[in-house]
């Protein structure tokens, strides 16, 4: 089934009060629907990520993607906003929990709401969504190729990000990961250290790795994508928010 929906530029509370934008997308009608916050990619709050928030309403979920470069570049296009956050070492993770927080937060106070939320991240936006299934408590996540869950940046690129995996016993929900077997980041190995960690602490997860796919295999403005990957792989997170966002 197919939702008719809408969609709008927003305002949202999040780390330390900030108010920032926010993209939100919902189906129309009363609901009561679970919520998805949306978590973009590096390259930022562009129209490819606002596209994924309205295919999640389309499905029937209320979508909320916080804009995370908003203080580096409100105003700007996504590309400046991306250098900039990038050039300050990209988002503190402390940030982006408050920020993820306060989706949330917005989500719930939402008539539509049925009071179920999941995080969903792609790149960089993956390893976000775990930090936030990490740090909140959460009724699901998704991981799309998150780099540096387990490993940390290369030498030089100037990102600064720890590894999460050691954090995985506070999980708060179960965990959907969805991989490119020709990834360098996060390579196979570093994909089977996190599982090796969730599995210790007898977590909620399943993982799906694509053979001849690599990085942002879901992305259609790439020469990355991947088609069958890709609808497998939206495949797989339509059932999984479907088990655990249901009403």
């Amino acid at each position: 089934m197919t939702f008719d929906m809408k969609a709008e530029t927003t305002t949202i509370t999040g780390h330390g009060g900030d108010e920032i934008e926010a993209y939100l997308a919902q189906p129309l009608g009363g609901g009561p629907y679970g919520g998805v916050v949306v978590i973009h990619h590096m390259p930022g709050y562009d129209r490819s990520s606002k596209e994924i928030a309205r295919r999640f309403a389309a499905e029937g979920y209320v979508a909320l993607m916080p804009h995370l470069h908003y203080r580096e570049g409100a105003g700007a296009s996504p590309d400046d906003a991306a250098a900039a956050s990038r050039a300050a070492g990209g988002v503190p993770d402390e940030r982006l929990v408050g920020d993820v927080d306060g989706a949330i937060r917005r989500i719930k106070s939402l008539p539509s709401s049925n009071g179920k939320v999941a995080t969903i991240g792609y790149c960089s936006g993956g390893r976000q969504s775990f930090l936030a299934g990490i740090s909140l408590p959460l009724d699901a996540c998704v991981d799309c190729y998150g780099a540096f869950v387990v490993g940390t940046p290369p030498e030089g690129s100037g990102l600064q990000m720890t590894p999460l995996v050691d954090r995985a016993k506070d999980l708060s929900c179960p965990l959907l990961g969805l991989f490119g077997a020709e990834d360098k980041s996060p390579t196979p190995d570093q994909v089977a250290q996190l599982e090796k960690a969730l599995v210790e602490h007898g977590k909620t997860y399943e993982f799906h790795s694509y053979p001849g796919a690599g990085h942002a295999f879901f992305n259609v403005d790439r020469d990355s994508y991947r088609p069958e990957a890709a609808i497998d792989g939206w495949g797989k997170i339509n059932d999984f928010f479907g088990r655990y966002l249901a009403s």
